[in-house]
């Protein structure tokens, strides 16, 4: 009798007991069990025998039990001079007295074509005394076949490890199949809001081709938020979400947050009413993107369901009660929408589920919220959510932070628009690397305008011959590019430079990437100096240069002056007519009316804006409204509304 050895290596994740070597031994119940263990000893890896009567199977005997049996007082001398039938029907016997087909099937009887788990699987779920024994298998032909178990446990092993490496294979094509389209998504979107953002600072323009240039903006960014969300839930699932940890200006986040959905609002016809605490603090410590990420889907959840009332922001810091070493920041997003009821409130933070309401409407891909609790979580924090249908709902979520100090920003003094390079300072010389024509000209745009000399490349060796010949200050190098990438023109730069005479004049190499998957670690550990992300923030831009280079700009300073206390702001429809207006306007004194109407007339943006200031708040409807005129300086309906 012949068995074939187990070849792993030829077992895939379909395979069954049919690929897996088996025993056909058979006795006749007449034999002898003398037979039976010439048979045991003459054959080491038979794990038992099959018991026929009549052509047909009635039993099955294991190694371990024959020999158990054979044991036992004058064991030898009764079972192996006597037809094996003796000791078949004894077994049965002793066993609760079951009938043959029963304690067949506690054997376990499976057909050739189950697959190796399923097999596995149900061969320990067996009665102890009897996990260890052979299977018998049914074949198509009508025979039958002996599985020693340790057989399949084997190949279950083998099956388990390769299912582990066809799932770490799957994920790291899934990785490098999102990091690729993450960079084809977030280049073009570079060019398309930076150049917005260039232009919107064009004074040039006329004040209507400015709000829609702030559009294309404000639609860029909510085009970048969507897809964030899915690249992010991919690394999230793979395991790639880390924390970076920053100082920022929340104030400027919780603006940001109003002038995003500000148009969005009021074309709905609903408000968006931001509540900072009087003694919110201005710089944090926290993961900005992240914390930016949440407030986005968290108030465009609110604004999707919310068809009248509002949306509010509320936001404040406290200190933590068990911990001095961090502050805890609480923010509240409350909405007078359908509200949620409470049987699918637990639907809310689950991947691609979706509330009635959110079926309804048939937006959204049901991302938004999940991210945003997996968010929370890792920064440390926890969302909890209220709501009463027909009512509305509120998200509040505390998140620890550490303050920060101004000293953490280098262009605290200076608010505004960049206007140019402060005089008496040396030529700074920038290298753009990027093969993408489109984002170096856009950096082309922004820095040549200001002053900066600029060259360019369009892979890393075209930078790494023009830093031998023009050795730039700092250099912004995009990752990805042909014939070389960024990390190895770095890696050459380096080493080049380590065998200079003054290393202390290296170049500062900043990365500028549109993969979400890039690695921080990685870059900074490559030879980088910092690490930024496409699309960029013109601010981010100089805050670099500042903290690298020492640059000292010139800011254009904005009409509103700085350090502008972050105040209660409504941001309200258009809906307003002017009647509505007039009326409200009637209320206010006639010399703050002669005050505004002589201001609006002579252009004076900033005698406009403190007579804003003077509205009071239960006038919030008013005052946002001539708000909104003065910043696109329409001054104009100012005075037409005054008549």
């Amino acid at each position: 009798m012949f068995v074939p050895q187990l070849e792993l290596d030829k077992l895939t994740l379909n395979s069954c007991l049919a690929d897996l070597p088996t025993h056909d031994f058979e006795i006749k119940i007449t034999s002898l069990g003398k037979v039976v263990s010439e048979a045991f000893h003459e054959h080491l890896e038979l794990p038992g025998v099959l018991i026929t009567a009549d052509d047909k199977i009635i039993g099955m005997i294991s190694r371990m039990k024959f020999f158990e049996w054979l044991s036992r007082p004058y064991g030898l001398e009764v079972f192996l001079n006597r037809p094996i039938q003796v000791l078949w029907e004894i077994m049965a016997k002793s066993d609760k007295n079951l009938d043959t087909e029963i304690l067949i099937k506690r054997y376990l009887l499976l057909s050739a074509d189950c697959s190796i788990y399923e097999a596995a699987e149900l061969a320990l779920k067996r009665p102890s005394s009897f996990i260890y024994e052979p299977i018998v298998i049914a074949w198509p032909n009508g025979r039958w076949r002996l599985l020693d178990i340790q057989i399949l446990l084997l190949a279950q092993s083998w099956l388990f490890d390769l299912a582990k490496q066809a799932a770490e294979n799957a994920n790291k094509a899934k990785s490098e199949f999102l990091a690729n389209m993450s960079h084809e998504l977030r280049t073009p979107l570079n060019s398309v809001i930076g150049f917005a953002q260039i232009l919107c600072q064009d004074s040039s323009f006329k004040p209507e081709h400015q709000e829609r240039l702030r559009i294309i903006n404000r639609s860029g960014e909510h085009l970048l938020s969507l897809i964030n969300n899915i690249l992010e839930m991919s690394k999230i699932e793979a395991g790639q979400t880390t924390l970076n940890q920053t100082d920022f200006d929340l104030h400027t986040i919780l603006q940001d947050m109003q002038d995003m959905f500000c148009l969005k609002v009021q074309k709905k016809g609903i408000q968006f009413v931001l509540e900072p605490d009087s003694e919110l603090p201005q710089y944090i410590s926290a993961d900005e993107g992240k914390l930016r990420q949440v407030l986005i889907n968290l108030i465009g959840n609110g604004v999707k369901f919310t068809d009248k009332g509002a949306i509010t922001l509320r936001a404040k810091v406290e200190q933590a009660a068990e911990n001095n070493q961090y502050q805890l920041l609480q923010l509240e997003v409350e909405d007078t929408g359908p509200g949620i009821a409470t049987e699918e409130l637990d639907k809310l933070f689950v991947p691609f589920e979706q509330t009635t309401a959110g079926h309804q409407i048939k937006q959204g891909s049901g991302l938004g919220l999940a991210i945003t609790q997996k968010f929370i979580n890792l920064m440390g924090g926890e969302i909890t959510t209220t709501s009463t249908v027909g009512v509305g709902s509120c998200f509040k979520l505390s998140i620890p932070i550490h303050l920060s100090s101004t000293q953490a920003f280098p262009d605290i003094g200076g608010r505004g628009k960049v206007i140019g390079v402060a005089p008496e300072q040396p030529e700074y010389r920038i290298l753009v690397v990027d093969d993408q024509p489109d984002n170096r000209l856009l950096m082309l745009d922004l820095l040549v305008s200001k002053g900066f000399s600029l060259l360019e490349a369009s892979n890393g060796r075209e930078a790494t011959d023009i830093w031998k010949e023009w050795r730039p200050d700092m250099i912004w190098m995009d990752l990805q590019m042909p014939e070389m990438d960024g990390y190895e023109a770095t890696k050459q730069i380096r080493e080049w430079e380590s065998q200079l005479e003054s290393p202390a004049m290296a170049t500062k190499i900043i990365a500028l990437t549109a993969s979400v998957f890039g690695e921080r670690e990685l870059v900074l550990a490559s030879g980088f100096n910092d690490y930024i992300m496409k699309p960029f923030r013109e601010q981010v831009i100089w805050q670099k240069m500042k903290e690298y280079l020492g640059v000292e700009l010139i800011y254009e300073q904005s009409v509103e002056g700085n350090g502008k206390k972050l105040e209660k702001t409504i941001c309200c429809p258009e809906q307003v007519n002017s009647e509505d207006l007039s009326a409200i306007l009637k209320d206010m004194s006639s010399e703050w009316l002669a005050e505004l109407h002589q201001a609006s007339s002579q252009l004076r943006g900033k005698k406009v804006m403190k007579l804003i200031k003077d509205i009071p708040p239960e006038k919030a409807v008013l005052a946002a409204k001539l708000q909104s005129f003065a910043d696109n300086y329409q001054f104009d309906r100012i005075v037409q509304l005054l008549g």
